[in-house]
């Protein structure tokens, strides 16, 4: 449907709903769209829920069994406790790319756009939420990774059980108030004229557009919220690898070399992905950029992190890939019982 076809009633219902236009500006390619994003939801809980699974299964997955006494053995011990924080980031993935992707589908097959403003704040505080969460667990498993490689020896002690589960639930829960603040403060502004947002979801560069008057303040406290839950994380992560990579380059051997930039490079794809989009899309100038740029921006962090995490996590790391070709022989013993 045409965008033109809503601004009918704009002045009668833009106080009550909006409308997401989404991919509306390329109607030829709307059936292709869905059929493609329907089959990447699909590879999504698919892929992340076959990582919760056997994390969540597998004993050798589950309990850390290696632990490193030199440089050329804390390969392992890299990977022990991740287990625990990749399965969580799947099911943090799966959370949020079901809060876009489902209503994109129906928009796309329905044609039908238009979102009310609770379903819209709804919407936004999930995405801010989840995704802030995503920020603190990229930043806690960067420093698993520090303290596996930098910190062999006291290890076992640093990421014990009850540590682990405390950063999770930490993860999980620490940006709840901030992000329904953020939330209520950004509807809590007068939005008039059109009710058109042009994105796939309600977001925040996109709502501020719509809203009326000077929103300098908004836009600062934005800009702190994003310093607090992105550019703060980030850089945590950044020193994190700093002292892996100069630990990394004091091994004698090549091949252990070799093998521990292997080891971390997967968690830094996802950091790269989803770190690049976010902080371009929440740090940057409201003047520069455009609706096309945020929505091409905003698919990295909500839809290709998601759909590329499992393939980072199980086709680099080899105790994944064993325990999945042993799953499917374990759950067929399970059910001949």
């Amino acid at each position: 449907m045409e965008p033109q076809k809503y601004l009918v009633n704009v002045n009668l219902t833009s106080m009550m709903e909006f409308v997401l236009l989404g991919f509306s500006d390329i109607p030829n390619l709307q059936m292709f769209l869905f059929v493609m994003f329907l089959f990447i939801y699909v590879i999504i809980l698919m892929g992340n829920g076959i990582i919760i699974l056997i994390t969540r299964t597998d004993q050798t997955l589950q309990t850390p069994i290696y632990f490193f006494l030199g440089n050329f053995s804390f390969l392992e011990i890299c990977y022990t406790p991740m287990y625990f924080f990749v399965g969580n980031f799947s099911l943090l993935e799966i959370c949020y790319v079901s809060v876009t992707l489902p209503r994109m589908l129906t928009s796309l097959g329905t044609q039908r756009r238009t979102i009310s403003l609770a379903a819209c704040a709804t919407q936004m505080c999930f995405i801010l939420t989840l995704g802030a969460t995503e920020c603190f667990l990229l930043a806690v498993m960067a420093y698993d990774r520090y303290a596996a490689i930098c910190n062999p020896l006291h290890y076992p002690l640093v990421m014990n059980h009850k540590v682990c589960i405390q950063l999770v639930a930490g993860s999980w829960i620490s940006g709840i108030p901030i992000q329904i603040g953020q939330t209520c403060q950004i509807f809590s502004l007068p939005f008039c004229g059109s009710n058109l947002i042009n994105h796939f979801f309600c977001d925040i560069p996109p709502m501020l557009k719509l809203a009326c008057g000077d929103t300098f303040l908004n836009e600062m406290l934005v800009f702190t919220v994003a310093v607090l839950f992105v550019l703060i994380p980030f850089l945590l992560i950044l020193v994190s690898y700093g002292k892996i990579i100069s630990t990394i380059l004091k091994l004698p051997s090549a091949t252990s070399r070799g093998k521990a930039f292997s080891t971390c490079s997967s968690h830094l794809m996802v950091v790269a992905l989803f770190f690049g989009s976010a902080i371009v899309t929440y740090l940057r100038p409201k003047t520069q950029g455009s609706a096309e740029t945020d929505k091409v921006l905003s698919l990295f962090y909500t839809i290709v992190t998601p759909v590329f995490n499992p393939m980072i996590y199980s086709l680099r790391n080899k105790d994944v890939m064993m325990a999945l070709r042993k799953w499917p022989g374990k759950h067929l013993r399970s059910l001949k019982k």
